[in-house]
């Protein structure tokens, strides 16, 4: 029975790497995975799901007027062999709608659906698509790394604005490690910068 995948964490732990993996796996076992990426997300290259190790997959690209379901009848009707799984990478820049989208798609399709993405923004706030995943989501994993700047879990995300720590603004900052960082709790608070 197919489920709904949630799998969060901060910046930098590894998530378009591991959607790139777990694509790989369906595709050497002849399995069909189609895979989504935000098209906020210029950082390498748009329409790519991109890992910072240096490697990247082609996706489907959505924005916030996106029918997931479209999309997914579109590659249908394009090839009608089976999709095996569904992979979205920056699942926190997707809608509630586009979220309720993907659970109709494991409910009545059968086909399961494995999200990564951040769970909070920079200022402890969610995202409407981390919410909403949140809620709706069968299984919920964190996906660990460690603080840049001790060896504690990270949880939150550091941005920095000419290499100073913020902590207002706009939500969204495509950004790397230049406007980033992985911190825990205490160094949030207090960075060593």
């Amino acid at each position: 029975m197919a489920q709904l995948y949630f799998r969060y964490s901060t910046m930098n732990a590894g998530k378009s790497l591991e959607v790139i993996k777990i694509a790989h796996n369906y595709e050497e076992q002849g399995k069909r995975a189609l895979l989504f990426t935000s098209e906020l997300d210029d950082r390498y290259e748009r329409g790519f799901v991109a890992s910072r190790v240096g490697i990247k997959k082609e996706a489907i690209m959505f924005n916030e007027n996106t029918s997931i379901m479209n999309s997914m009848n579109l590659a249908l009707s394009q090839d009608p062999s089976r999709i095996h799984c569904i992979l979205v990478d920056e699942g926190q820049f997707l809608s509630h709608k586009q979220v309720v989208e993907l659970t109709q798609i494991v409910d009545y399709m059968d086909v399961p659906v494995i999200v990564y993405g951040l769970k909070n923004d920079f200022s402890n706030n969610l995202f409407e698509g981390s919410r909403a995943l949140l809620v709706y989501a069968d299984k919920i994993e964190e996906v660990k790394t460690v603080c840049w700047f001790c060896d504690k879990k990270a949880t939150m995300i550091l941005r920095l604005v000419d290499g100073k720590p913020v902590y207002v603004g706009e939500q969204v900052m495509i950004g790397g490690n230049d406007n980033y960082l992985p911190v825990c709790r205490k160094c949030y608070s207090n960075p060593k910068i």
